[in-house]
């Protein structure tokens, strides 16, 4: 989405003018979008993610940690997807993983875009000191390995899902913070922020109202794979024992039957292919609102 030129050269304007214009850019994002087969396609893959998320408890009532049938059953038609090394349901497993995928993908998420938005924000709106010493914080988080310091601090806190969900969070939001600082650095000087400062609007209405809304396509692309990001990341946790162990996820499932996976390859293959579908649909969604919101494919 560009910069609202129409208010550049005519700096005096109504937030009502601002805001219809943003809407019929949005419109036409959206039409975009939706020409786009690829992300339509994905787009619809995470409705059906999100549904059996909110919705497979009750379609599949089943306890995915009961002992259903002989271990290292393969698929059929008793189990769906076999067995794993207890004789769980791999099917059942995955269904109700989804559920804690969501939850824990989706809030790290929203956690890792507010810290990032925030510390961006106000570096690049400030400037000057406040913007040296924020920046020297990322800087210092951005140097650690966002895995290993999450490992570190589930592993000295606890593997309760809400200590993972800021573990994640606080290891990966550098990306959306310098992104955002980029964005408001190059807003800011803008005729109509100028003209918004000269009436008298407050810093933070200046930011909330007239930067960040001009500053959200470049973000909102970011927050798309950040979300496939920390499935990934909440799957080597997982992988690793490092998270709840009365919560069932793909990772945990991987990697409690890793070692029976050329015995029993579907213990391993499925929830893999679960992660894979959830991650390269999220992809194609953000490969998507990347062709709808730049500007040189609208034709501008």
């Amino acid at each position: 989405m560009t910069d609202i030129k129409s208010k550049d050269q005519n700096p005096f304007f109504s937030l009502e003018e601002i805001d219809s214009e943003r809407e019929v850019k949005w419109r036409e994002t959206l039409r975009l979008f939706c020409a786009n087969r690829p992300a339509l396609f994905g787009f619809l893959f995470i409705i059906v993610f999100i549904f059996v998320g909110i919705f497979g408890s009750i379609l599949v009532p089943a306890d995915p940690f009961e002992m259903v049938a002989v271990p290292l059953t393969s698929p059929g038609v008793g189990t769906l997807f076999g067995s794993d090394y207890l004789g769980r349901d791999v099917f059942v497993g995955i269904v109700h993983g989804t559920k804690a995928t969501m939850i824990i993908a989706t809030t790290a998420t929203l956690v890792t875009v507010f810290i990032g938005i925030t510390v961006g924000a106000l570096a690049g709106y400030y400037g000057g000191i406040i913007d040296n010493i924020l920046m020297r914080i990322t800087e210092f988080f951005q140097v650690l390995p966002p895995l290993v310091f999450a490992m570190v601090i589930v592993a000295v806190f606890s593997s309760d899902i809400l200590v993972v969900i800021l573990a994640i969070a606080v290891t990966t939001w550098t990306t959306e913070a310098r992104l955002t600082r980029a964005e408001f650095l190059k807003i800011k000087e803008q005729d109509y922020v100028t003209a918004s400062r000269a009436i008298g609007d407050r810093d933070r209405r200046i930011i909330a109202r007239i930067i960040l809304p001009n500053a959200m396509p470049p973000i909102i692309i970011a927050i798309t794979l950040r979300v496939g990001i920390t499935i990934i990341y909440e799957a080597a946790l997982s992988f690793l024992g490092l998270t709840d162990p009365d919560i069932i996820t793909w990772g945990k499932m991987i990697g409690q039957s890793r070692d029976y996976f050329f015995d029993a390859w579907w213990t391993v293959t499925f929830p893999g292919v679960a992660i894979l579908l959830i991650v390269l649909c999220i992809a194609l969604i953000g490969d998507g609102l990347n062709d709808a919101l730049n500007p040189k494919l609208r034709g501008r």
